[in-house]
């Protein structure tokens, strides 16, 4: 019995290859290997038409097989035939018989191998792709490019740009799965095809591939992506070896959750690291990262960027820095959102499942977007809503409680723009109006009762908002003793670490020197002297920052905007001036204790 008539020992109902061309062509290929001479290649392209049809026609065979399994006990012999094609020379220097061989091994190739043979032939096919694009001591590769003049380095790069266009056709093939899972589909090769790619991630010429890989559409249960595909793309990408376009990176974030992660914590390094930047380079480098984008376009990455956030914010709770970064984000996030075409938006409330969803729209919505008129009344429901879960958590035992009040602060620092308006009107209220305001301000320092009770740190609040308001009402002469030193010894409680209580406080004491209907000289004194003698002068500096941050959001009455941006300017100046003209050690000893902290 000959090879080609063991293929066909199994009859079936369905119509097979004709037997006596299949041992025709077996031999042919056996023939062509065994030698290389111009009579060889004659013959090869002599026969190089009925070739094809040939392999067209083994591809529907194989293509109407369930299985490799069943393919392999039909066809023992179709490995061996298939192989010894690819490593003819003159067979793969055609674009047209090479589509078909790289579409028969894919069509071989099992997505879930079932069995040794399955696994074994998997791992025959990945050797195959990747020696057909980066091997260049095959015998009858060197002999070819000897014949053609051609150097063995752009051979094998032709070869892998023609592999990759190859790859890349099939790749954009429709999806034509019927929900038979006996039966095959044209997305069961992209988990080879990706597999293909796992040497190649790092080479220009596959970038295309690599990018329709990512941005096929995820609507077929087959069309998985292999993890080390995935893997050796988010370690290139890390590296720098590798060069993405901006679609195809927001899809490996799709796709790989270690990738999402690295690149987020990438972005909390780099800014946490660099807090003396402009909020404006800022803000530019958070949108430069392309990660606002990738969480509007896809809800599942804005969730791990907000986890991401929400792990952070609990660790480093008080500081200033990470809460202007998570606003800005979701800032930025929203605009990206606002930019996206109607038919591509999603609800909101998908984006923040955990928030409490009366207060989702309320807090979203910026100072920009309402009346100024209504600013007091929207914020007082704000404090008032607040409130009453604050009192639900504080009568519940449960954690429920806990993480219902964590949400809306998590919330209300990602949409911190209105603490600024709350600063501005309770600056400038009277006595009586600011208790709801006051009560706001205390919660978004502390939002729990978790290491420091919320009842003293408010009525430290009231405390240092009377020191504030009887400092900030001279209007001539010296500033009184009492009240200074009150306020510095309210501030210097923890100077090496400062407390939620002492940034709450810090904040009154900004707030009051950039709105306060005072001269900007007396008000530079009075920051001066408190920031200096409670040693909070680069805290302050930071607070000044977030406060301009949310300032050029629209959320500044408009009769005050032009002054107050003039004061914010001249107190930067004077903070900066007070940093210089510090000590080198007094420097170094606070840069190194504050890293320590975080």
């Amino acid at each position: 019995m000959s090879q080609l008539q063991s293929l066909n020992l199994h009859q079936t109902s369905e119509p097979l290859l004709d037997v006596q061309e299949m041992q025709f062509w077996l031999d042919k290929a056996v023939a062509w290997g065994q030698a290389d001479s111009p009579d060889t290649q004659k013959d090869s392209c002599l026969h190089f038409r009925r070739l094809i049809e040939f392999l067209q026609q083994l591809l529907t065979h194989i293509n109407n097989m369930s299985s490799t399994t069943e393919s392999m006990k039909r066809m023992p012999f179709l490995g061996q035939f298939l192989g010894r094609l690819c490593w003819n020379s003159c067979i793969i220097a055609d674009d047209t018989s090479r589509r078909l061989l790289f579409q028969c091994l894919w069509g071989l190739y099992s997505e879930q191998p079932g069995n040794a043979v399955e696994r074994k032939a998997n791992q025959w096919i990945r050797k195959v792709l990747c020696q057909l694009a980066t091997e260049v001591d095959d015998v009858a590769v060197q002999e070819l490019n000897k014949s053609m003049g051609l150097p063995p380095e752009e051979y094998h790069l032709k070869v892998l740009r023609k592999m990759v266009a190859l790859l890349q056709e099939n790749v954009g093939m429709s999806c034509n799965f019927s929900g038979n899972t006996n039966e095959r589909c044209s997305c069961d090769s992209i988990l080879a095809t990706s597999e293909a790619c796992v040497p190649l991630v790092s080479c220009p010429e596959a970038a295309p591939l690599i990018g329709a890989l990512l941005q096929r559409p995820a609507t077929c249960v087959r069309a998985h992506l292999s993890e080390d595909f995935l893997d050796a793309l988010s370690s290139a990408y890390s590296s720098q070896g590798l060069s993405l376009e901006e679609p195809a990176i927001v899809s490996l974030w799709y796709h790989s959750l270690s990738s999402l992660e690295e690149a987020m914590l990438s972005l909390l390094e780099s800014v946490l690291a660099d807090t003396g930047s402009p909020l404006q380079k800022l803000e530019e480098r958070i949108a430069q990262s392309v990660l606002p984008k990738a969480c509007a376009q896809h809800c599942s990455i804005f969730l791990v960027a907000s986890d991401i956030f929400r792990s952070v914010l609990k660790q480093t709770e008080g500081n200033e820095s990470v809460k202007s970064l998570i606003q800005i984000f979701t800032s930025c996030f929203l605009r990206e959102m606002a930019a996206l075409q109607p038919q591509k938006c999603i609800s909101l409330k998908a984006f923040f499942p955990q928030s409490p969803q009366r207060l989702l729209v309320p807090l979203l919505t910026l100072p920009s977007e309402m009346p100024q008129k209504a600013w007091r009344h929207h914020l007082n429901w704000l404090s008032s809503s607040l409130q009453r879960l604050a009192e639900e958590e504080d009568s519940s035992s449960s954690t429920r409680g806990n993480h219902k009040v964590f949400e809306a602060w998590f919330l209300l620092v990602q949409c911190s723009q209105w603490m600024q308006v709350t600063l501005q009107l309770l600056v400038m209220s009277v006595p009586e109006d600011c208790g709801p305001l006051l009560w706001l301000l205390t919660f978004y320092h502390h939002p729990t009762n978790r290491g420091h009770n919320k009842a003293l740190q408010l009525t430290r609040a009231r405390e240092a908002l009377d020191h504030l308001l009887s400092l900030f009402s001279v209007l001539a002469g010296p500033l009184p003793f009492d009240r200074l030193q009150s306020l510095v010894t309210l501030l210097s409680s923890q100077p090496q670490q400062p407390s939620p209580s002492s940034l709450l406080i810090l904040n009154l004491l900004v707030g009051f020197a950039v709105f306060f209907q005072q001269s900007l000289n007396k008000s530079t004194e009075i920051l001066q002297t408190v920031v200096d003698q409670s040693g909070l002068v680069d805290e302050a500096a930071c607070v000044l920052r977030s406060l301009e941050l949310r300032l050029n959001e629209g959320s500044c009455l408009s009769g005050d905007a032009n002054r107050v941006h003039l004061r914010i300017e001249a107190l930067q100046n004077t903070l900066t001036h007070m940093h210089a003209g510090r000590s080198p050690a007094v420097n170094q000893a606070r840069t190194l204790t504050h890293s320590i902290a975080d």
